[in-house]
């Protein structure tokens, strides 16, 4: 079983834990305890759908919908039909667009045009070959995203203040700044920039994956960052990271 076909099957697991006793779901549910990657896709996956369930509960229907349905179910054997009143039509779509909006909002891994712009932004400083961090904190920092067993995604234990103060290289993107260490492992070098996720709040969760040129990158957040990820070792070698 592929990835893929993994999560095409764990896509319908639902949050609420009713799936667990379903052997269909076996082998997907093993293949993610195996794989970080897909482990960490199915545990941001999970948390999308628990929070689209929340919202949903918070969304009331509007007084008198349900009797203006069955009016309108009714209609058919009426001369005159019996339409829902403008206010129930609005309360209707006023509840539809919370829905979508955090729909769009949660939905794990979509890619919006900021989060396309400062891959391409990551990518191009990348390229300019002008790279170096100094101090104590990037060393550190440095030395645990070279950990073999390190698994980015799970979150960095990064300060920006102290990383930019102790002479990290810092690059400025929309106005907020980024520091960047560059890091080791598997023989490929890799670009990591870091930012304040509260300075980026339109980004997607992510992963969002980028390829341009000879180079691949990947961008998400976790508890208090937003991080861009770029190598010339390829996606593969990116995700394997996470």
């Amino acid at each position: 079983m592929s990835n893929d076909e993994a999560k095409f099957l764990l896509g319908a697991y639902r949050a609420n834990g009713r799936d667990a006793g379903d052997a269909r779901f076996g082998p997907a549910l093993a293949q993610a305890q195996a794989d970080p990657a897909l482990g960490a896709w199915f545990a941001r996956a999970q948390a999308h759908d628990a929070a689209m369930a929340a919202k949903l509960r918070q969304v009331t229907p509007p007084a008198g919908l349900r009797e203006a349905i069955l009016a309108g179910a009714r209609a058919s054997a009426r001369p005159a039909r019996r339409w829902p009143t403008p206010a129930s039509w609005l309360a209707l779509a006023a509840g539809f667009a919370v829905l979508l909006t955090a729909t769009l909002a949660l939905w794990p891994g979509r890619a919006s045009a900021e989060s396309e712009r400062l891959a391409a932004f990551a990518i191009s400083d990348t390229a300019n070959e002008l790279h170096g961090s100094h101090g104590g904190a990037a060393g550190a920092l440095q030395a645990s995203l070279s950990r073999p067993d390190a698994h980015l995604a799970a979150g960095l234990a990064a300060d920006i203040a102290t990383l930019r103060a102790t002479g990290c290289r810092t690059v400025s993107f929309a106005g907020h700044d980024l520091v960047e260490v560059c890091f080791q492992r598997d023989g490929h070098w890799f670009h990591c920039y870091i930012g304040r996720r509260a300075d980026f709040p339109a980004l997607p969760s992510g992963p969002v994956f980028t390829e341009r040129a000879r180079f691949a990158a990947a961008g998400w957040t976790d508890a208090g960052h937003y991080v861009v990820i770029v190598s010339e070792a390829g996606l593969d070698a990116i995700k394997h990271l996470l």
